[in-house]
């Protein structure tokens, strides 16, 4: 995988764990936007529920991104793709429901 930092040269002299570089993090974002995409085309929106069709649909993205990114950032990213798209749906329902009660409120005020 990409950087679990198993081996000691991504150790610090007190044993700590080395952080990612701007070009290993860039390298993981950006294989994890070509997931992503897969994905939407794909109509899949939960990789972590969906993972045999996920991995049929956009095998190589998905050991791209696997490849490239830790495993609790792998996780992470899917987690939040899914929170994310029911946090934008909730969101639309709500703006639907005042819009709905705006016309109504209007609607009772235009027929007093």
């Amino acid at each position: 995988m990409g950087w679990l930092w198993s081996s000691n040269s991504d150790k610090t002299s007190d044993g700590g764990k080395i952080a990612p570089d701007r070009t290993s993090r860039q390298r993981c974002w950006e294989s994890r936007d070509l997931f992503f995409n897969c994905l939407d085309d794909s109509n899949i929106i939960d990789s972590l529920k969906n993972d045999k069709e996920a991995r049929r649909k956009c095998g190589k993205e998905i050991a791209a991104f696997e490849n490239a990114c830790s495993k609790t950032w792998v996780k992470y990213f899917k987690e939040k793709r899914v929170m994310e798209y029911n946090r934008d749906r909730t969101i639309e329902r709500i703006k639907k429901e005042d819009a709905a009660t705006v016309a109504e409120l209007k609607a009772q005020r235009a027929s007093n």
